[in-house]
């Protein structure tokens, strides 16, 4: 065993080491080129169709299931979740605070990123044997790349299918037994029972049940979190101005040591810093997009533009509540680590702060259940067709109690490896179909100027 965790170890630090960064990165460069900063200029734009895109189309008028409002909740409830309680603390503990500077960087060029997913994701979708919509990285790169690269397809589909039983699975109920049972003395196991019975209800109704559940419980948990941070930051409003001035040195000068802060080089500001704004919004990775291809919609561009928002909101929002909180508080020179350095930083500041951090990632890591499941079952259908479908979600409920119960040291290094791993082929068929994403978002901005046009005249 000991050699086997080695090797996925080493493996591990290279898919998330400087090929696979530069990667992510230069790709999302390349995308926000391409689209000439559109991702970060029609912020507005996508906002108001989210907006409007909050009722569902009940007349069938659109292709697709869920209401695009509910395609980003669903899509927000598998990411925001422990990376940004956790992961967000982890960069600064071993970046230093100009991590989350790299984290910003990550999530201005991961807006283009998740706009080509998703505009892909629309484009090529397929509707399955249930006349269910289905989409994602293997079929936009099985139709729109061809025969001859099928097979990447195939590759990322089983990467997805294994990664979500660890990082979405096992890892969240591991989380969550562990916060409820430091902050409330709720024993695991019990934890791992009521989680088992709260998934099943929700997953054995499909997407349309995950997506309702997502549309309610994300925007609702999203703003409670957001004002307790919000809180965090009032206590210490002094202290913000020359916390922002320090993840800007920081984020190019080497942080000396600290109280119980190591220090850090400006690499690993750069690595972690990255590397858990991937991980926190998932802008590459390729998951997204697959809940994306069931929104209820006529125009890839339209939905992409609203699938583009989960990075603002999920890495520009939240997790930049959560990182300013752990400068500004003092707390990353604690030399704690992971959801404990959040929970020091919010309790430090308003009353019952720790209890407020257990319940947030208590529910974030619920809904990142909800979320991957979805994910991972479409990988499976992709794989073995809708008769696996089922045999997968009871499998899916019945490993969230293993996880709460479980030492998942090597689960979480396999996992994190294979979620990697998902990016490879996914990064490669959107700089691939660039030129597909680059077509359609032009003809759809030309359409809408001449439409406006047309009802200038017309008034």
């Amino acid at each position: 065993m000991e050699g086997i965790t080695e090797f996925v170890s080493m493996i591990n630090g290279f898919v998330w080491g400087t090929p696979m960064l530069v990667m992510i990165l230069g790709v999302g460069l390349f995308l926000s080129v391409g689209l000439k900063l559109m991702p970060i200029l029609k912020l507005g734009t996508g906002f108001k169709l989210l907006w409007s895109g909050r009722i569902p189309d009940k007349d069938k008028t659109m292709e697709g299931e869920i209401s695009p409002f509910n395609a980003l909740m669903t899509s927000l409830s598998a990411t925001i979740g422990t990376g940004n309680i956790a992961g967000v603390a982890t960069a600064i503990f071993i970046g230093g605070p100009g991590a989350l500077f790299w984290m910003w960087c990550t999530a201005l060029v991961g807006m283009a990123t998740k706009f080509a997913e998703a505009v892909l994701a629309v484009k090529y979708r397929e509707v399955d044997d249930n006349g269910d919509h289905i989409g994602g990285p293997m079929y936009y790169i099985k139709n729109g790349l061809g025969s001859k690269w099928a097979w990447l397809g195939t590759a990322f589909a089983l990467f997805g299918s294994f990664a979500g039983f660890g990082i979405g699975n096992t890892v969240q109920s591991n989380s969550v037994a562990d916060a409820l049972s430091s902050n409330f003395g709720v024993p695991t196991w019990a934890t791992g029972v009521v989680l088992m019975m709260l998934v099943g209800a929700v997953l054995m109704g499909g997407i349309k049940r995950i997506a309702d559940v997502a549309g309610k419980l994300v925007p609702l948990m999203t703003l409670f979190y957001i004002a307790a941070g919000l809180a965090v930051l009032a206590v210490n409003a002094a202290a913000i101005p020359d916390a922002i001035v320090m993840i800007v040195h920081s984020a190019f000068n080497p942080v000396a040591a600290q109280g119980g802060f190591a220090g850090a080089a400006v690499w690993a500001a750069i690595r972690f810093g990255v590397a858990r704004g991937v991980f926190s919004n998932e802008a590459g990775l390729g998951s997204a997009p697959i809940a994306h291809a069931s929104a209820q919609t006529n125009n890839p561009v339209a939905q992409g533009l609203v699938a583009m928002l989960g990075t603002f909101i999920d890495t520009l929002i939240v997790c930049s509540i959560t990182g300013l909180a752990i400068i500004v508080s003092g707390a990353w020179t604690s030399g704690e680590n992971g959801a404990a350095l959040t929970s020091l930083a919010f309790s430090t500041a308003i009353p019952m702060g720790n209890y407020i951090v257990a319940v947030a990632l208590s529910v974030f890591a619920f809904t990142t259940i909800l979320g991957w499941s979805v994910y991972s079952e479409k990988c499976v259908q992709y794989l073995f067709g809708v008769k696996a479908v089922k045999p997968f979600r009871v499998l899916w409920i019945l490993v969230v109690p293993l996880g709460a119960v479980s030492s998942l040291d090597f689960i979480w290094l396999l996992a994190d490896t294979l979620n990697a791993m998902m990016a490879i082929p996914n990064l490669i068929a959107l700089a691939l179909l660039s030129p597909v994403v680059f077509s359609l978002t032009r003809e759809y901005f030309i359409k809408k100027r001449e439409d406006e046009a047309q009802a200038k005249i017309a008034s």
